[in-house]
C-alpha cells in the first residue's frame, strides 16, 4: 500500500497492511528542546526519527503540489504595533483583533500555530450588529485570491497522487469567535440569536461558495473542520445551543463534501469533546482529533459507546509520553491494541507535542507505537 491508501484503510475502518504512522508534531520550542538532547540541525525530524527507530516511509513517487484556497478577509486588516512596554507587545492582527502578546514573538506566531505562545485578546471586529455590516464585505466569495491561477492543473496533477491530501477549514464557532470573541459570542448566542444565526449561515454559504469549484476538481481524502469549543471537562457552550447554531452548518457542509467524492470529514477540538461527539456522529462527521486524555476524554470508552461511528487521531496522553518509561508504556498499551483491534484509528499524542517531552522519551514512545502499527 502507499501511504494515502494506508490513510484512508486505517480510518475508514479498513485493512491496512500497516496502520499509518503519525506520532505528533512538535512545535518551534520542542525542536528547539530536541536539537540539544540529540535531533541534528538541519534535518527533516521526522525521517530522521523513522531512520533512528529502524523503520522506512516509502517517499512519494507523485509530484509533490500545494493549495492555497484562501478563506480569510480580502483585504485583510493592516497588522501593526500599537504599543510596547514592559515586555508585551499590543498588535492589531490581520483578522481585526487587538491582542497582547510577549515580545519574544512577532506576527507570524499569531497567524499559524508554530508554538505555544500565550495571548490575551483586547478587541474583536466584532462587536454589534453595525461591526458586522463591514466585516461581511470582506468575505467576497466570488474573489479571484482566493484560488490558484492553475487550479484546474492542480487538480489533473492530484488524481494520481501517493500521498495524502486535504484541506482545513473554520468551521462555524471557530469563526464566530475570532469575529466576537468568546465571551461576546456567548453572550450574543443568549441575547441576540437571530444576530448568531445570521453569522452562522453566512459563513455557512460563504464557505460552500468558496469550496465548490475547489472541490469540483480535486477530490480530497479529508476535510478538517476546525473547531475548537471545548474545556476540561465540559463543551464551551451547550448540546442545545451546538444543535441550534452549529449542527445546519456542518451538516450542510458535510452532504455537500461527501458528494465530491470526500470519505472522510475530520473535526478537530480540544478539551472535553464526550458531549459533543453524539452531534458530530449525527452531522455526518466521521473522525475526530486530537482526544486530549487531560481533559477528562476517555477513547476506549467512546469506542465501546460508538462503535465504527467515530474515528480517532491521537488520544496518546502527552503527561505520559513526557514521562516515558513504564508510565508510557501503560497508557499505550493500555488503549492501542483495543482501538487498533476494530480499525479506524491512528494513534498519536493528543495535541501538539510540547516542550517536556525529551527527545528519547519521544524516541522510545514513537518506537512503541511503531511496533503496535505494524513497521517493526
Amino acid at each position: 500500500m502507499n501511504s494515502r491508501q494506508r490513510y484512508l484503510e486505517s480510518l475508514l475502518f479498513g485493512k491496512p497492511d500497516k496502520v499509518y504512522f503519525s506520532p505528533g508534531r512538535p512545535r518551534e520550542s520542542t525542536l528547539e528542546r530536541w536539537h540539544k538532547e540529540g535531533l541534528p540541525e538541519n534535518v527533516d525530524w521526522f525521517e530522521f526519527l523513522c531512520e533512528k527507530i529502524g523503520i522506512k516511509i516509502e517517499k512519494s513517487t507523485s509530484p509533490e503540489v500545494s493549495l492555497r484556497i484562501n478563506f480569510d478577509m480580502i483585504p485583510p486588516f493592516e497588522e501593526k504595533i500599537i504599543e510596547h512596554k514592559d515586555g508585551h507587545y499590543i498588535v492589531q492582527t490581520s483578522k481585526g483583533e487587538i491582542v497582547e502578546i510577549s515580545d519574544r514573538y512577532d506576527f507570524s506566531y499569531l497567524r499559524s500555530a508554530k508554538d505555544f505562545v500565550t495571548r490575551k485578546w483586547h478587541k474583536f471586529p466584532v462587536e454589534n450588529v453595525n461591526d458586522w455590516e463591514g466585516i461581511k464585505k470582506r468575505y467576497n466569495a466570488e474573489t479571484p485570491e482566493r484560488y490558484p491561477e492553475n487550479l484546474k492543473e492542480i487538480g489533473k496533477m492530484l488524481r494520481e497522487r501517493d500521498y495524502v491530501f486535504g484541506i482545513a477549514i473554520n468551521g462555524p464557532f471557530w469563526k464566530m469567535r475570532e469575529w466576537c470573541g468568546f465571551e461576546n459570542l456567548c453572550i450574543f448566542m443568549a441575547t441576540q440569536q437571530d444576530f448568531v444565526m445570521e453569522m452562522a449561515s453566512f459563513w455557512k454559504k460563504f464557505v460552500l461558495q468558496v469550496l465548490r469549484p475547489v472541490i469540483k476538481e480535486i477530490e480530497f481524502d479529508y476535510v478538517m473542520i476546525n473547531e475548537d469549543m471545548a474545556y476540561k471537562e465540559k463543551s464551551m457552550i451547550s448540546p442545545s445551543m451546538v444543535k441550534k447554531f452549529l449542527l445546519p452548518v456542518w451538516d450542510e457542509w458535510v452532504r455537500e463534501i461527501k458528494k465530491s467524492g470526500c470519505k472522510l470529514i475530520i473535526l478537530d477540538s480540544d478539551g472535553y469533546i464526550g458531549q459533543l461527539i453524539p452531534l458530530w456522529i449525527e452531522a455526518g462527521i466521521n473522525c475526530c482529533i486530537p482526544v486530549e486524555i487531560a481533559a477528562g476524554n476517555d477513547i476506549v470508552a467512546y469506542r465501546k459507546i460508538y462503535g465504527k461511528k467515530m474515528a480517532y487521531i491521537g488520544g496518546i496522553d502527552k503527561r505520559a509520553i513526557a514521562k516515558g518509561g513504564k508510565i508510557i508504556q501503560e497508557e499505550i498499551y493500555g488503549k492501542v491494541p483495543f482501538l487498533l483491534k476494530d480499525g479506524g484509528y491512528i494513534p498519536g499524542c493528543d495535541h501538539g507535542v510540547p516542550p517536556d517531552i525529551s527527545w528519547d522519551n519521544f524516541v522510545e514512545y514513537s518506537r512503541i507505537l511503531a511496533k503496535l502499527c505494524g513497521w517493526l
